[in-house]
């Protein structure tokens, strides 16, 4: 078993900023689809308003192994933590005039859909499992255990532009209070 999803070790390396997501401010979402886990699809450059969107490596299961030395990978662990996290400031942050909050991972909607059921989440996983918004974006990737995964990374977007960025996420339980207060900053 791959022991609790929901708890952060201690002891997890800190992921430094390497510069890879520089390139994003200002930048226009694409004219994208991607499948979500309430079986819509969610086209990203017609998103009005304010988004959150958060982009992340991969979810465990409880039933299955995590990948080979996940925890020294620095920014790896913690998708299901972060996720949580949004799930619990969900409300706040649409009383803070959030029209969209979505978690993207590279991983199929099948295995999200587990995911989004086991946490209770209130908005949809979306799938970038053919990488079209990471190519269009150029975001920042690793390979880990033969799959290609998002470096964790989040963007505040208003009427499809995005207008912050928070990377890198360390640690990522933090990052949905780290949004409403940049939030509330604005």
């Amino acid at each position: 078993m791959a022991g609790s999803l929901d708890q952060l070790p201690d002891d997890l390396p800190i992921p430094i900023d390497d510069g890879a997501a520089n390139h994003l401010m200002g930048l226009r979402l694409p004219d994208i689809t991607l499948p979500a886990t309430d079986g819509s699809s969610v086209a990203l450059g017609a998103l009005k308003g304010v988004s959150v969107l958060y982009f992340y490596p991969r979810t465990g299961r409880p039933d299955q192994e995590l990948p080979d030395n996940w925890n020294m990978i620095p920014g790896a662990r913690g998708c299901t933590p972060q996720s949580c996290a949004f799930r619990d400031h969900f409300a706040e942050l649409n009383a803070l005039g959030v029209a969209h909050v979505f978690g993207i991972s590279t991983q199929d909607t099948d295995y999200q859909r587990e995911a989004a059921t086991r946490l209770h989440l209130p908005f949809a996983l979306l799938s970038d499992d053919r990488f079209v918004l990471a190519q269009a974006l150029n975001l920042p990737m690793m390979s880990v255990g033969g799959m290609r995964l998002f470096r964790r990374l989040t963007l505040i977007t208003r009427d499809g532009k995005i207008e912050r960025i928070f990377y890198p996420v360390f640690p990522p339980d933090r990052n949905a209070r780290d949004v409403l207060d940049t939030l509330r900053a604005l």
